[in-house]
């Protein structure tokens, strides 16, 4: 519990064998409630080694891809009553040491959503990110706080924390699959009117943390600008996608 608030930390993994170990002893003892570990059809011992650790491990019987993971993860957390998640890839890219600040931002009703950024502490490529995934990130956030009238210094980042009323309210069975989801995830949440903060985190990129291929970061740019344009033209009312519309069992 943190502030009196059930706090649940989800883990979407993929191939996470030889990280998720490490990632989940340096979690903060005493405040998470429920550790919760999606493995999607890893080829590896991630589920395996995930019910031995005594998480609270589900296994997709095929790959549904990273937004199809973390479908699962919200879901999942919002049956088990979490009143706060937390989203921590496995891959011990991100501190999970700092999943109580962040949880702690939404527990006191700071905010309803909180990003990691690793924009902020200037630790990207000191950490390892590839340069050309640096410069596209600074572009396309800066494409989006235009177009979505945000200031956001990274909508990227894979550490994230959410209340309970965003992941109950957010249409999130509309959005895609892939690693697009985050993206439409957040515009959505501008969209109806969350508040969003961010907190500087650093980041580090090692052998075993995941990273997207040249070709699927392409893939994943243009369903970003997409969704950007997508957001901006629903606003002046000139178009109504399906990602901005209220699910039938939205609350």
């Amino acid at each position: 519990m943190i502030h009196g608030k059930r706090l649940i930390v989800v883990m979407p993994a993929y191939n996470a064998a030889s990280t998720v170990e490490k990632t989940v002893a340096d979690i903060p003892s005493g405040y998470v409630d429920e550790i919760i570990l999606v493995d999607d059809f890893s080829r590896d011992h991630t589920f395996e080694i995930a019910k031995k650790m005594g998480l609270h491990a589900i296994r997709h019987p095929q790959n549904r891809g990273y937004g199809g993971n973390q479908k699962t993860c919200y879901q999942e957390a919002l049956k088990l009553g979490a009143d706060v998640v937390v989203m921590l890839h496995p891959d011990y890219q991100y501190t999970p040491k700092l999943v109580v600040a962040m949880a702690s931002m939404i527990a006191t009703g700071q905010y309803d959503i909180v990003l990691a950024s690793r924009i902020l502490c200037g630790s990207a490529i000191r950490g390892g990110m590839p340069v050309y995934k640096y410069v596209s990130n600074r572009l396309l956030t800066l494409f989006q706080n235009i177009l979505m009238h945000t200031k956001v210094s990274e909508f990227h980042t894979g550490y994230r924390a959410f209340s309970r009323d965003v992941l109950e309210k957010l249409p999130l069975d509309k959005n895609c699959d892939d690693f697009v989801f985050d993206n439409e995830m957040l515009a959505q949440a501008q969209f109806f009117g969350f508040r969003i903060g961010e907190g500087s985190f650093p980041t580090r990129y090692e052998p075993g943390s995941s990273s997207i291929s040249f070709p699927g970061s392409v893939k994943y740019d243009l369903g970003v600008l997409r969704t950007s344009m997508a957001y901006r033209l629903a606003r002046w009312g000139l178009l109504w996608p399906r990602i901005f519309q209220k699910s039938a069992g939205s609350k």
